[in-house]
């Protein structure tokens, strides 16, 4: 394995854990300190906007305003800004305040299904037999994660369902939508006018300075981590490494955020999660690996 194509990987999947521990920081969070979940997304957007934009500039290949002066580029930047970036992070996180770390993660993980079907679509060709299995495997492990199985009865709120779905469709856009920019620009400048971009959107939904919550040790070490190591760091680290080794294999990796946020949530947060939870998971991971399947 080249050392370029090496970097990718390991930047994939320390992205993917840092997403799946910020996860659940953010359920204590939200659960046990009251924190406002709008006030969240538009500090931690704002605060990793700002820092990237700052890192960007500093470097003489990344001319962090050239992207403004063609029209199709700044367009697309700001629908990447609003339906990929800020609705990514929303969606995931209120619905974590609705369910648990855990099941919003894999809920999430129902995007690369929704990516391989509109690329079918796009492409104009039939899914492949093995697209067609995972397809059923994500709706199959998504039944029995929100049902355990009783077609009358959710063990989550319909809240928190149709968020985390949510977050499984803005996760298909956030991967796929920014891509001819990252071809263009350096990903740096693109994820910190995303997250700039995101965060004074969000604001007028949830100002910055209209704090709510209580606030302790364990709030400001916890708050701190999610704006550094769930946000600035992570989503660099995974937009540079689908630029080395593609989104496929980026998402793939990315498998490692639903595992590391299932083990926490269980361990710290004393989250119940049986044994039909395990199985509608793995059923829903599994499709990343099938999706990934190239034959020789």
């Amino acid at each position: 394995m080249k050392n370029e194509t090496l970097k990718g990987f390991l930047f994939a999947i320390i992205a993917a854990a840092l997403w799946g521990i910020s996860g659940t920081f953010g359920q204590f969070l939200f659960q046990q300190r009251e924190i406002n979940v709008e006030w969240m997304i538009t500090v931690r957007m704002l605060f990793s906007g700002s820092l990237l934009l700052m890192y960007a500039a500093s470097k003489k290949e990344a001319k962090i305003f050239e992207i403004w002066r063609n029209k199709n580029d700044s367009t697309r930047l700001l629908l990447f800004s609003i339906t990929g970036m800020l609705m990514v992070q929303y969606t995931y996180f209120a619905a974590i305040k609705h369910s648990n770390a855990a099941t919003a993660t894999v809920l999430q993980y129902a995007g690369p299904v929704l990516i391989a079907i509109y690329l079918s679509f796009k492409n104009k060709q039939i899914p492949r037999f093995i697209d067609f299995i995972a397809i059923t495997f994500a709706v199959l492990g998504t039944f029995l994660l929100v049902t355990h199985g009783k077609l009358n009865t959710l063990t989550i709120s319909t809240t928190a369902l149709l968020l985390g779905l949510g977050s499984a469709v803005a996760l298909a856009i956030y991967t796929l939508q920014p891509i001819p920019l990252l071809q263009k620009y350096n990903s740096a400048t693109i994820i910190g006018w995303g997250m700039l971009i995101g965060g004074l959107t969000f604001s007028l939904v949830k100002a910055p300075w209209s704090v709510d919550g209580i606030w302790d040790d364990k709030t400001y070490i916890y708050t701190a981590f999610i704006i550094l190591f769930g946000t600035l760091i992570p989503f660099y680290l995974y937009l540079t490494a689908v630029q080395i080794i593609g989104g496929q294999k980026s998402s793939l990796l990315a498998s490692a955020e639903p595992l590391s946020a299932t083990i926490i949530a269980i361990l710290w947060l004393n989250v119940s999660f049986g044994v039909i939870d395990w199985i509608g998971s793995f059923l829903i991971i599994s499709t990343i690996f099938l999706l990934s399947y190239e034959k020789k």
